[in-house]
């Protein structure tokens, strides 16, 4: 897919239609998911047969149906579909199959959709092997601790920084921790041409999402395991103060373009020489002529810990599918380290398969083999339906932290009280 920085992981996965509840159209409540009698518990080791229907979004949509010839190959008697869907009129086509009863086998899910359909997803069968997965994708492929999805690709956060720039400023490494990581961006502001030390959004769609690397490596857990909002803690409070300093202390300032795009040419330019982005960023960046050698990436500094926002996408097998046995071979294949390496040649999305960063494709590409560091700790999002209107209620909230018309002791009273008055959906 082709996106801005921070909507790589979120929001062409999330969308304003996320906050349409599934409602009237799962399956009744008093059927838990993966009850179908038609669920698969064990994968045998035969090939796939009979009709397959795969449902895939945008680019990856398009890319798919060529690729799936290999599956063909090694199941030559499996008759696949696939079939793209945008993005945009996504979530409301899965919603209205679910209400007629004429979902595929197999869907690609955007991770932060997990909530919203997670009574039609079929679980993931016993011995489906998953160790080739970390944790944090994993985790986002789980509703209320069951495993629903197989992680099929994988999107987080690293830092990129000017090393040109950094260098003129006294700086030939990459910071190491958050102390470090304001300290290089206060440094880097004082360059002939710099405007903002480090890009942070200060308004705008998903602009707090686009710093849970500082709150997540802060220690925050936006719920407890109870499944209640935990908004106004002690680590939220840190990590917000942390965030607003870079705008109090003039690194950073409020008035900051967020259009769509502006981060990269700022970063090619060098009026923002530091920032956070997602794998795409390096192809953005080439696209608006940067020197490659200009800049370098790293694992986000460490605060508590090192950890970076994971998203991405998952497959699912449908509750009610045809054909689930052929569902979850097809997915086992397409979750190969093999498979996976192919298909990041195929359509620039980093593999969820540990074994695939292994592949000279990632192991010699310094910036890229950044990315397999840090999805070795990510976290995600809670799943829970109400997420974007929470994560919404976040932007705005901020953005009044900010620009000082909230202290943050108000800002995340405010916030901790309307995400309360959210819910969860569940």
């Amino acid at each position: 897919m082709k996106h801005t920085p921070w909507k790589t992981a979120v929001a062409a996965v999330a969308g304003t239609s996320l906050l349409l509840g599934l409602g009237a159209c799962g399956r009744s409540e008093d059927k838990a998911a993966g009850a179908s009698e038609g669920a698969v518990t064990s994968i045998d080791s035969e090939p796939a047969t009979g009709d397959l229907t795969v449902w895939a979004m945008g680019n990856e949509g398009d890319l798919l149906g060529d690729f799936v010839e290999g599956f063909k190959e090694e199941n030559p008697d499996v008759n696949i579909t696939v079939t793209a869907i945008p993005w945009a009129s996504a979530h409301d086509k899965i919603q209205t199959a679910i209400a007629a009863g004429t979902v595929p086998d197999v869907i690609q899910m955007g991770t932060t959709w997990m909530a919203d359909f997670a009574d039609a997803f079929a679980p993931v069968p016993e011995n489906f092997d998953l160790s080739d997965f970390s944790a944090g994708p994993l985790e986002a492929g789980q509703v209320n601790g069951e495993q629903l999805g197989v992680p099929w690709y994988v999107d987080s956060h690293v830092l990129y920084y000017r090393t040109d720039i950094a260098e003129q400023a006294g700086w030939d490494h990459a910071p190491e921790t958050l102390d470090e990581l304001k300290q290089m961006a206060a440094d880097v502001k004082q360059v002939d041409g710099v405007e903002n030390g480090i890009y942070i959004s200060p308004s705008g769609a998903d602009s707090w999402q686009g710093t849970l690397w500082a709150f997540f490596s802060s220690g925050v857990s936006l719920m407890d395991d109870e499944g209640n909002w935990t908004l106004d803690t002690p680590q939220m409070h840190e990590a917000t103060e942390y965030i607003d300093s870079f705008f109090k202390d003039g690194i950073t300032g409020t008035n900051l373009d967020v259009t769509p795009g502006v981060s990269i040419t700022q970063f090619v330019n060098g009026e923002t020489p530091i920032m956070t982005g997602g794998p795409t960023t390096i192809s953005q960046i080439a696209d608006q002529g940067g020197d490659p050698d200009s800049y370098a990436t790293a694992v986000i500094p460490k605060g508590e810990s090192s950890t970076s926002f994971v998203g991405g996408a998952d497959f699912v097998v449908m509750d009610e599918a045809a054909n689930p046995d052929a569902g979850w071979k097809f997915i086992q294949w397409m979750t190969k380290p093999e498979t996976q390496v192919e298909w990041y040649k195929t359509a620039t999305v980093l593999p969820s398969s540990q074994s695939a960063w292994e592949d000279e494709t990632f192991a010699g590409d310094d910036k890229l083999m950044v990315y397999g560091e840090q999805l070795k700790s990510t976290q995600a999002p809670p799943a829970v339906p109400t997420w974007a209107q929470v994560s919404a209620a976040g932007d705005r909230i901020m953005e009044q932290i900010y620009k000082g018309q909230l202290s943050v002791d108000e800002g995340l009273k405010n916030l901790q009280a309307e995400a309360e008055s959210i819910g969860t959906g569940e």
